[in-house]
Protein backbone atom coordinates (compact mmCIF):
# COMPACT_ATOMS: atom_id res chain seq x y z
CA UNK A 1 0.00 0.00 0.00
CA UNK A 2 1.24 3.72 -0.68
CA UNK A 3 2.45 5.04 2.57
CA UNK A 4 0.49 8.31 1.58
CA UNK A 5 -2.23 6.74 1.48
CA UNK A 6 -1.98 5.35 4.97
CA UNK A 7 -4.40 7.28 7.88
CA UNK A 8 -2.43 9.59 9.87
CA UNK A 9 -3.51 10.89 12.97
CA UNK A 10 -3.76 14.75 14.02
CA UNK A 11 -0.71 16.74 14.86
CA UNK A 12 -1.83 19.47 15.28
CA UNK A 13 -4.72 21.30 17.51
CA UNK A 14 -7.82 22.12 15.11
CA UNK A 15 -9.18 25.33 15.93
CA UNK A 16 -11.08 25.77 12.81
CA UNK A 17 -14.93 26.53 14.24
CA UNK A 18 -13.36 28.18 17.34
CA UNK A 19 -10.40 29.81 17.86
CA UNK A 20 -8.34 30.53 21.17
CA UNK A 21 -9.84 30.42 24.31
CA UNK A 22 -13.67 29.43 22.84
CA UNK A 23 -11.59 26.30 21.93
CA UNK A 24 -11.68 25.07 25.07
CA UNK A 25 -13.67 21.24 24.31
CA UNK A 26 -11.17 20.88 21.44
CA UNK A 27 -8.08 21.49 23.41
CA UNK A 28 -9.26 19.41 26.55
CA UNK A 29 -9.74 15.99 23.81
CA UNK A 30 -6.30 16.78 22.72
CA UNK A 31 -4.83 16.85 26.01
CA UNK A 32 -6.50 13.67 26.52
CA UNK A 33 -4.81 12.22 23.78
CA UNK A 34 -1.61 13.83 24.68
CA UNK A 35 -1.39 12.27 27.55
CA UNK A 36 -2.56 14.70 30.24
CA UNK A 37 -5.66 13.05 31.67
CA UNK A 38 -4.32 12.28 34.81
CA UNK A 39 -3.79 16.24 35.54
CA UNK A 40 -6.99 17.14 34.15
CA UNK A 41 -8.92 14.70 36.15
CA UNK A 42 -7.43 15.87 38.94
CA UNK A 43 -8.80 19.52 38.46
CA UNK A 44 -12.26 18.10 37.71
CA UNK A 45 -11.96 16.90 41.02
CA UNK A 46 -10.55 19.63 43.16
CA UNK A 47 -12.31 22.41 41.08
CA UNK A 48 -15.78 20.77 40.09
CA UNK A 49 -17.68 23.18 37.61
CA UNK A 50 -21.71 23.42 37.45
CA UNK A 51 -24.52 23.92 37.19
CA UNK A 52 -23.17 25.90 34.58
CA UNK A 53 -20.07 25.31 32.57
CA UNK A 54 -17.72 27.95 33.83
CA UNK A 55 -17.64 31.44 35.02
CA UNK A 56 -17.31 34.40 32.76
CA UNK A 57 -13.52 36.12 34.34
CA UNK A 58 -10.08 36.49 33.56
CA UNK A 59 -7.98 33.87 32.09
CA UNK A 60 -7.27 31.52 35.36
CA UNK A 61 -3.35 32.14 34.79
CA UNK A 62 -3.47 35.74 36.18
CA UNK A 63 -4.15 33.83 39.55
CA UNK A 64 -0.92 31.53 39.33
CA UNK A 65 1.17 34.19 38.02
CA UNK A 66 0.40 36.33 40.51
CA UNK A 67 1.28 33.88 43.47
CA UNK A 68 4.75 33.01 41.38
CA UNK A 69 5.54 37.32 40.82
CA UNK A 70 4.94 38.19 44.91
CA UNK A 71 7.27 35.49 46.27
CA UNK A 72 10.97 36.19 46.47
CA UNK A 73 13.85 34.97 45.20
CA UNK A 74 11.58 33.04 42.71
CA UNK A 75 11.66 33.27 38.86
CA UNK A 76 8.31 32.32 36.55
CA UNK A 77 8.64 31.41 33.16
CA UNK A 78 5.64 30.80 31.07
CA UNK A 79 4.92 28.79 27.78
CA UNK A 80 1.88 29.38 25.78
CA UNK A 81 0.67 31.44 22.74
CA UNK A 82 2.25 34.85 22.45
CA UNK A 83 -0.69 36.56 22.34
CA UNK A 84 -1.69 34.86 26.00
CA UNK A 85 1.74 35.39 27.53
CA UNK A 86 1.58 39.11 26.43
CA UNK A 87 -1.60 39.57 28.05
CA UNK A 88 -0.61 37.86 31.45
CA UNK A 89 2.48 40.32 31.41
CA UNK A 90 -0.01 43.28 32.70
CA UNK A 91 -0.18 41.00 35.87
CA UNK A 92 3.08 42.10 36.67
CA UNK A 93 2.50 45.76 36.08
CA UNK A 94 -0.83 45.83 37.63
CA UNK A 95 1.25 43.93 40.78
CA UNK A 96 4.06 46.24 41.09
CA UNK A 97 5.94 43.32 40.96
CA UNK A 98 9.51 44.84 39.12
CA UNK A 99 10.33 41.51 37.50
CA UNK A 100 10.26 40.03 34.23
CA UNK A 101 8.25 37.01 32.88
CA UNK A 102 9.91 34.57 31.34
CA UNK A 103 8.28 33.01 28.73
CA UNK A 104 10.07 30.55 25.97
CA UNK A 105 8.48 31.25 22.91
CA UNK A 106 7.67 28.12 20.30
CA UNK A 107 6.40 27.47 16.71
CA UNK A 108 4.19 24.28 14.71
CA UNK A 109 7.66 22.58 14.30
CA UNK A 110 8.93 22.56 17.97
CA UNK A 111 5.49 21.75 19.27
CA UNK A 112 4.80 18.66 17.55
CA UNK A 113 8.33 17.42 17.55
CA UNK A 114 8.69 17.90 21.27
CA UNK A 115 11.69 20.90 20.98
CA UNK A 116 9.48 22.92 23.16
CA UNK A 117 10.06 20.75 25.96
CA UNK A 118 13.69 20.93 25.49
CA UNK A 119 13.63 24.87 25.27
CA UNK A 120 12.08 25.04 28.54
CA UNK A 121 14.64 22.87 30.41
CA UNK A 122 17.13 24.85 28.59
CA UNK A 123 15.99 27.79 29.64
CA UNK A 124 15.64 26.55 33.20
CA UNK A 125 19.01 25.26 32.66
CA UNK A 126 20.07 29.11 32.48
CA UNK A 127 17.93 30.43 34.97
CA UNK A 128 19.11 27.92 37.84
CA UNK A 129 21.33 30.07 39.85
CA UNK A 130 20.79 30.05 43.46
CA UNK A 131 22.50 33.27 44.16
CA UNK A 132 19.32 34.74 42.57
CA UNK A 133 16.68 32.34 42.95
CA UNK A 134 15.18 29.72 45.03
CA UNK A 135 12.46 28.35 43.13
CA UNK A 136 12.12 28.37 39.22
CA UNK A 137 8.25 28.05 38.14
CA UNK A 138 7.40 26.83 34.71
CA UNK A 139 3.81 27.53 33.69
CA UNK A 140 1.97 25.55 30.93
CA UNK A 141 -0.91 27.33 29.20
CA UNK A 142 -3.71 25.90 26.99
CA UNK A 143 -2.18 25.00 23.87
CA UNK A 144 1.28 23.32 25.35
CA UNK A 145 -1.15 22.13 27.89
CA UNK A 146 -3.41 20.45 25.23
CA UNK A 147 0.13 19.18 23.15
CA UNK A 148 1.27 17.33 26.49
CA UNK A 149 4.41 19.11 27.11
CA UNK A 150 5.62 17.24 29.78
CA UNK A 151 6.63 19.49 32.24
CA UNK A 152 6.78 16.97 35.18
CA UNK A 153 9.73 15.58 33.28
CA UNK A 154 12.21 18.58 34.15
CA UNK A 155 14.57 17.92 37.00
CA UNK A 156 13.15 18.84 40.25
CA UNK A 157 16.19 20.93 41.22
CA UNK A 158 19.22 22.73 39.15
CA UNK A 159 22.04 23.59 41.28
CA UNK A 160 20.26 23.82 44.39
CA UNK A 161 17.49 25.72 42.76
CA UNK A 162 13.97 24.08 43.22
CA UNK A 163 12.47 23.39 40.01
CA UNK A 164 8.20 23.39 39.72
CA UNK A 165 6.22 22.47 36.36
CA UNK A 166 2.42 23.39 36.54
CA UNK A 167 -0.30 23.02 33.84
CA UNK A 168 -3.15 25.68 34.36
CA UNK A 169 -4.81 25.65 30.87
CA UNK A 170 -8.45 27.69 30.77
CA UNK A 171 -10.37 24.64 30.09
CA UNK A 172 -9.49 22.76 32.81
CA UNK A 173 -9.06 24.96 35.61
CA UNK A 174 -12.47 27.55 36.16
CA UNK A 175 -11.31 30.69 37.81
CA UNK A 176 -7.67 32.41 38.60
CA UNK A 177 -8.58 32.07 42.32
CA UNK A 178 -8.44 28.49 41.93
CA UNK A 179 -5.08 28.63 39.56
CA UNK A 180 -3.35 30.54 43.08
CA UNK A 181 -4.22 27.14 44.97
CA UNK A 182 -2.73 25.18 41.78
CA UNK A 183 0.71 26.81 42.21
CA UNK A 184 0.34 27.00 46.27
CA UNK A 185 -0.57 23.70 46.38
CA UNK A 186 2.68 22.23 44.41
CA UNK A 187 4.92 24.65 46.13
CA UNK A 188 3.69 22.85 49.78
CA UNK A 189 3.64 19.04 48.07
CA UNK A 190 7.24 19.87 47.68
CA UNK A 191 8.09 21.58 50.65
CA UNK A 192 6.04 18.95 52.59
CA UNK A 193 8.63 15.98 51.01
CA UNK A 194 11.89 18.37 51.61
CA UNK A 195 10.56 18.30 55.48
CA UNK A 196 9.97 14.69 55.22
CA UNK A 197 13.65 13.99 54.00
CA UNK A 198 16.06 15.61 56.28
CA UNK A 199 16.20 19.70 57.83
CA UNK A 200 15.20 22.49 56.50
CA UNK A 201 15.50 26.15 56.63
CA UNK A 202 14.04 27.69 59.50
CA UNK A 203 11.46 30.52 58.58
CA UNK A 204 12.98 34.22 59.38
CA UNK A 205 11.15 34.42 62.38
CA UNK A 206 9.11 32.15 64.73
CA UNK A 207 6.46 32.55 66.99
CA UNK A 208 6.70 31.33 70.42
CA UNK A 209 3.32 29.12 70.65
CA UNK A 210 1.53 27.19 68.28
CA UNK A 211 0.78 28.87 65.00
CA UNK A 212 -2.66 28.77 63.08
CA UNK A 213 -1.74 29.04 59.36
CA UNK A 214 -4.00 31.08 57.06
CA UNK A 215 -4.69 29.68 53.71
CA UNK A 216 -5.98 32.30 51.12
CA UNK A 217 -5.44 36.23 50.63
CA UNK A 218 -6.46 39.22 52.56
CA UNK A 219 -5.97 42.15 53.42
CA UNK A 220 -2.49 42.39 55.35
CA UNK A 221 -3.88 44.01 58.48
CA UNK A 222 -5.96 41.30 58.73
CA UNK A 223 -2.91 38.53 59.89
CA UNK A 224 -1.88 41.07 62.93
CA UNK A 225 -5.59 41.43 63.90
CA UNK A 226 -6.29 37.63 64.13
CA UNK A 227 -3.24 37.54 65.88
CA UNK A 228 -4.67 39.42 68.53
CA UNK A 229 -7.29 37.41 69.14
CA UNK A 230 -5.65 34.06 69.37
CA UNK A 231 -3.43 35.26 71.96
CA UNK A 232 -5.54 34.59 74.89
CA UNK A 233 -5.95 31.05 73.76
CA UNK A 234 -2.39 30.93 74.05
CA UNK A 235 -2.29 30.81 69.74
CA UNK A 236 -0.33 33.00 67.03
CA UNK A 237 -1.20 33.89 63.85
CA UNK A 238 1.11 31.86 61.54
CA UNK A 239 2.11 32.53 58.06
CA UNK A 240 -0.65 33.35 55.42
CA UNK A 241 -0.74 30.93 52.12
CA UNK A 242 0.25 31.87 49.48
CA UNK A 243 3.26 32.73 51.01
CA UNK A 244 5.84 35.43 50.17
CA UNK A 245 8.85 33.52 50.29
CA UNK A 246 9.33 29.61 50.35
CA UNK A 247 10.80 28.91 54.08
CA UNK A 248 7.51 30.29 55.41
CA UNK A 249 6.09 26.97 53.18
CA UNK A 250 7.75 25.15 56.19
CA UNK A 251 6.73 27.44 58.82
CA UNK A 252 3.24 27.15 57.36
CA UNK A 253 3.10 23.45 57.28
CA UNK A 254 4.16 23.58 61.26
CA UNK A 255 1.10 24.47 62.66
CA UNK A 256 -1.53 23.83 65.12
CA UNK A 257 -4.72 24.18 62.15
CA UNK A 258 -5.08 25.49 59.38
CA UNK A 259 -7.94 28.00 58.70
CA UNK A 260 -9.34 28.04 55.36
CA UNK A 261 -10.16 31.79 55.41
CA UNK A 262 -10.74 31.10 51.69
CA UNK A 263 -12.56 28.01 51.27
CA UNK A 264 -11.45 27.21 47.90
CA UNK A 265 -7.90 25.59 48.33
CA UNK A 266 -8.74 21.90 47.76
CA UNK A 267 -5.25 20.80 46.62
CA UNK A 268 -3.11 22.73 49.54
CA UNK A 269 -5.90 21.55 51.94
CA UNK A 270 -4.51 18.22 50.56
CA UNK A 271 -1.14 18.50 51.60
CA UNK A 272 -1.85 20.02 54.93
CA UNK A 273 -4.06 17.11 55.19
CA UNK A 274 -1.29 15.04 54.33
CA UNK A 275 0.74 16.81 56.89
CA UNK A 276 -1.84 16.14 59.68
CA UNK A 277 -3.23 19.11 60.52
CA UNK A 278 -6.72 20.23 60.66
CA UNK A 279 -8.49 22.60 58.19
CA UNK A 280 -10.92 24.64 60.11
CA UNK A 281 -13.53 26.43 57.86
CA UNK A 282 -15.25 30.24 57.83
CA UNK A 283 -13.38 33.22 59.00
CA UNK A 284 -13.51 35.68 62.46
CA UNK A 285 -15.80 38.46 60.71
CA UNK A 286 -17.96 40.29 62.51
CA UNK A 287 -19.86 38.79 65.92
CA UNK A 288 -21.34 35.80 65.37
CA UNK A 289 -18.42 35.06 62.80
CA UNK A 290 -15.72 35.73 65.17
CA UNK A 291 -17.43 33.41 67.81
CA UNK A 292 -17.45 30.50 66.08
CA UNK A 293 -14.55 30.67 64.68
CA UNK A 294 -12.84 31.15 67.83
CA UNK A 295 -14.90 27.74 69.43
CA UNK A 296 -13.82 26.14 66.06
CA UNK A 297 -10.31 26.89 66.21
CA UNK A 298 -9.99 26.55 69.85
CA UNK A 299 -12.10 22.74 69.73
CA UNK A 300 -9.45 22.06 66.77
CA UNK A 301 -6.22 22.86 69.08
CA UNK A 302 -7.63 21.26 72.52
CA UNK A 303 -8.16 24.94 74.35
CA UNK A 304 -9.74 25.28 77.46
CA UNK A 305 -13.25 26.43 76.75
CA UNK A 306 -12.71 28.94 79.65
CA UNK A 307 -9.92 30.45 77.59
CA UNK A 308 -11.99 30.77 74.61
CA UNK A 309 -14.70 32.73 76.79
CA UNK A 310 -12.41 34.80 77.62
CA UNK A 311 -11.20 35.66 74.00
CA UNK A 312 -14.79 36.32 73.16
CA UNK A 313 -15.59 38.54 75.89
CA UNK A 314 -12.35 40.56 75.45
CA UNK A 315 -12.89 41.01 71.32
CA UNK A 316 -16.99 40.68 70.73
CA UNK A 317 -18.34 43.84 72.37
CA UNK A 318 -15.28 45.86 70.75
CA UNK A 319 -16.88 44.04 67.03
CA UNK A 320 -20.35 44.85 68.32
CA UNK A 321 -19.88 48.60 68.85
CA UNK A 322 -17.59 49.01 66.26
CA UNK A 323 -20.60 47.56 64.10
CA UNK A 324 -23.21 49.95 65.58
CA UNK A 325 -20.93 52.90 65.33
CA UNK A 326 -21.43 52.80 61.66
CA UNK A 327 -24.63 51.06 60.32
CA UNK A 328 -25.42 50.44 56.91
CA UNK A 329 -28.80 50.86 55.79
CA UNK A 330 -29.69 49.70 52.29
CA UNK A 331 -30.20 46.36 50.03
CA UNK A 332 -26.97 45.51 48.67
CA UNK A 333 -26.08 42.35 46.48
CA UNK A 334 -22.72 41.23 46.44
CA UNK A 335 -20.60 39.30 43.42
CA UNK A 336 -17.16 37.97 43.17
CA UNK A 337 -14.66 36.22 42.31
CA UNK A 338 -12.10 36.61 44.64
CA UNK A 339 -13.41 33.71 47.36
CA UNK A 340 -14.16 36.20 50.35
CA UNK A 341 -17.69 37.00 48.84
CA UNK A 342 -19.62 34.99 51.63
CA UNK A 343 -17.16 36.42 54.34
CA UNK A 344 -18.11 40.44 52.86
CA UNK A 345 -22.06 39.52 52.78
CA UNK A 346 -21.59 38.23 56.76
CA UNK A 347 -20.02 41.59 57.66
CA UNK A 348 -22.74 43.60 55.44
CA UNK A 349 -25.40 41.97 56.97
CA UNK A 350 -23.97 42.41 60.56
CA UNK A 351 -23.59 46.38 59.46
CA UNK A 352 -27.52 45.97 59.26
CA UNK A 353 -27.83 45.82 55.44
CA UNK A 354 -30.33 43.48 53.68
CA UNK A 355 -28.25 41.35 51.70
CA UNK A 356 -30.45 39.04 49.48
CA UNK A 357 -27.95 38.04 47.27
CA UNK A 358 -24.32 36.62 46.93
CA UNK A 359 -22.63 35.35 43.83
CA UNK A 360 -19.30 33.93 43.79
CA UNK A 361 -17.36 32.49 41.08
CA UNK A 362 -15.60 29.68 43.30
CA UNK A 363 -17.34 26.39 43.97
CA UNK A 364 -19.36 25.17 47.01
CA UNK A 365 -17.11 23.71 49.46
CA UNK A 366 -17.68 22.08 53.25
CA UNK A 367 -14.96 24.77 54.45
CA UNK A 368 -17.46 27.28 53.26
CA UNK A 369 -20.40 25.32 54.81
CA UNK A 370 -20.61 27.36 58.02
CA UNK A 371 -20.81 31.20 55.97
CA UNK A 372 -23.65 29.67 53.58
CA UNK A 373 -25.52 27.92 56.73
CA UNK A 374 -25.60 31.37 58.57
CA UNK A 375 -26.22 33.22 55.07
CA UNK A 376 -29.18 31.44 54.03
CA UNK A 377 -30.76 31.35 57.74
CA UNK A 378 -30.49 35.17 57.07
CA UNK A 379 -32.43 34.67 54.41
CA UNK A 380 -29.74 35.46 51.55
CA UNK A 381 -29.46 33.32 48.31
CA UNK A 382 -25.92 31.67 47.86
CA UNK A 383 -24.83 31.15 44.32
CA UNK A 384 -22.15 29.52 43.85
CA UNK A 385 -20.20 29.28 40.36
CA UNK A 386 -21.94 32.47 39.56
CA UNK A 387 -22.43 33.43 36.30
CA UNK A 388 -22.64 37.00 35.03
CA UNK A 389 -26.33 36.77 33.73
CA UNK A 390 -27.24 35.16 37.28
CA UNK A 391 -25.16 38.13 39.23
CA UNK A 392 -27.49 40.96 36.70
CA UNK A 393 -30.73 38.79 37.22
CA UNK A 394 -30.04 39.27 41.40
CA UNK A 395 -30.01 43.36 40.23
CA UNK A 396 -33.26 43.22 38.36
CA UNK A 397 -35.07 40.44 40.93
CA UNK A 398 -34.17 42.25 44.26
CA UNK A 399 -34.04 46.27 42.92
CA UNK A 400 -30.86 46.95 45.16
CA UNK A 401 -29.94 50.25 46.37
CA UNK A 402 -26.17 49.21 45.79
CA UNK A 403 -24.43 46.22 44.01
CA UNK A 404 -21.46 45.20 44.35
CA UNK A 405 -19.63 42.84 42.01
CA UNK A 406 -17.25 42.53 38.57
CA UNK A 407 -16.93 45.31 36.48
CA UNK A 408 -19.43 44.07 34.05
CA UNK A 409 -22.16 44.04 37.14
CA UNK A 410 -21.17 47.29 37.85
CA UNK A 411 -21.64 48.66 34.39
CA UNK A 412 -25.10 46.89 34.32
CA UNK A 413 -25.88 48.30 37.19
CA UNK A 414 -24.74 51.94 37.05
CA UNK A 415 -26.63 51.94 33.22
CA UNK A 416 -29.73 51.21 35.40
CA UNK A 417 -28.66 54.40 37.81
CA UNK A 418 -27.97 52.05 40.69
CA UNK A 419 -24.54 52.92 42.35
CA UNK A 420 -22.31 50.16 41.81
CA UNK A 421 -18.57 49.09 43.71
CA UNK A 422 -15.90 46.63 41.96
CA UNK A 423 -15.85 44.21 44.78
CA UNK A 424 -11.59 43.87 43.97
CA UNK A 425 -10.18 46.85 44.38
CA UNK A 426 -12.99 48.51 46.29
CA UNK A 427 -14.16 46.01 48.99
CA UNK A 428 -12.03 43.16 49.20
CA UNK A 429 -9.04 45.45 49.60
CA UNK A 430 -10.23 46.21 53.25
CA UNK A 431 -10.05 44.85 56.35
CA UNK A 432 -12.30 42.31 57.34
CA UNK A 433 -11.54 40.68 60.58
CA UNK A 434 -11.79 41.11 63.87
CA UNK A 435 -12.21 44.69 65.81
CA UNK A 436 -10.50 46.20 62.59
CA UNK A 437 -12.89 44.72 59.80
CA UNK A 438 -16.25 45.74 61.74
CA UNK A 439 -17.35 48.99 60.09
CA UNK A 440 -14.59 48.91 57.54
CA UNK A 441 -17.12 48.61 54.94
CA UNK A 442 -19.44 51.22 56.20
CA UNK A 443 -17.81 54.51 55.12
CA UNK A 444 -17.42 53.52 51.32
CA UNK A 445 -20.70 51.59 51.20
CA UNK A 446 -22.76 54.47 52.98
CA UNK A 447 -20.46 56.92 50.46
CA UNK A 448 -22.08 54.81 47.80
CA UNK A 449 -25.70 54.47 48.48
CA UNK A 450 -25.66 58.07 49.26
CA UNK A 451 -25.02 58.40 44.81
CA UNK A 452 -28.71 57.27 44.24
CA UNK A 453 -30.25 60.48 43.04
CA UNK A 454 -26.87 61.70 41.75
CA UNK A 455 -26.87 58.87 39.43
CA UNK A 456 -30.54 59.30 38.62
CA UNK A 457 -29.96 62.80 37.64
CA UNK A 458 -27.09 61.94 35.47
CA UNK A 459 -29.16 59.34 33.49
CA UNK A 460 -31.84 61.86 33.09
CA UNK A 461 -29.06 64.91 31.42
CA UNK A 462 -27.57 61.55 29.22
CA UNK A 463 -30.76 59.90 28.45
CA UNK A 464 -30.16 58.40 24.99
CA UNK A 465 -26.66 59.53 24.58
CA UNK A 466 -24.98 56.60 23.53
CA UNK A 467 -27.01 54.54 22.36
CA UNK A 468 -28.29 53.32 18.84
CA UNK A 469 -27.38 55.71 16.09
CA UNK A 470 -26.46 58.27 18.80
CA UNK A 471 -22.84 56.52 20.02
CA UNK A 472 -20.09 57.68 18.97
CA UNK A 473 -18.68 61.54 18.73
CA UNK A 474 -20.96 63.33 15.89
CA UNK A 475 -20.49 67.09 15.22
CA UNK A 476 -24.24 67.70 14.41
CA UNK A 477 -26.77 66.00 16.47
CA UNK A 478 -27.63 62.49 14.54
CA UNK A 479 -31.19 62.30 12.85
CA UNK A 480 -32.92 58.87 12.70
CA UNK A 481 -33.95 57.94 9.02
CA UNK A 482 -36.03 55.10 9.15
CA UNK A 483 -37.34 55.37 5.52
CA UNK A 484 -33.33 53.82 4.96
CA UNK A 485 -33.61 51.35 7.19
CA UNK A 486 -36.77 50.06 5.59
CA UNK A 487 -35.11 50.14 2.05
CA UNK A 488 -32.30 48.44 2.76
CA UNK A 489 -34.29 45.67 4.54
CA UNK A 490 -36.36 45.37 2.12
CA UNK A 491 -33.20 45.03 -0.39
CA UNK A 492 -31.94 42.50 2.04
CA UNK A 493 -35.19 40.42 1.98
CA UNK A 494 -34.70 39.77 -1.94
CA UNK A 495 -31.46 39.56 -1.91
CA UNK A 496 -31.84 36.46 0.32
CA UNK A 497 -34.86 35.04 -1.61
CA UNK A 498 -32.79 35.82 -4.89
CA UNK A 499 -29.77 33.30 -2.92
CA UNK A 500 -32.17 30.56 -2.38
CA UNK A 501 -33.71 30.68 -5.11
CA UNK A 502 -30.62 29.94 -7.07
CA UNK A 503 -29.61 27.24 -4.69
CA UNK A 504 -32.56 25.67 -5.32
Amino acid sequence: MDAQALPRDRDRIDLAEAGGCDSKDTMRDAAVLAGKSEVLDRYAADYPQGPHDQPQSMCPAFGSLRVGLRMRRTATVLSGSACCVYGLTFTAHFYGARRSVGYVPFSSETLVTGKLFEDIRDAVHDLADPALYDTIIVTNLCVPTASGVPLQLLPAQINGVRVIGIDVPGFGIPTHAEAKDVLAGAMLSYARKEAETGPVAAPTTRADRPTVTLLGEMFPADPPGIGLMLEPLGLAAGPVVPTREWRELYAALDCAVVGAIHPFYTASVREFEAAGRKVVGSAPVGVDGTAAWLDAIGAACGVAQDRVDAAKNRFLPAIGAALAAKPIAGRVTVSGYEGSELLVARLLIESGADVPYVGTACPRTKWSDPDREWLEAKGCRVQYRASLEQDVAAIEEFGPDLAIGTTPVVQYAKQKSVPALYFTNLISARPLMGPAGAGSLATVVNAALANRDRFEKMSAFFEGVGVGPNAGQWETTPVDRPEFKAKFAAKRIAAAKAEEHIGT
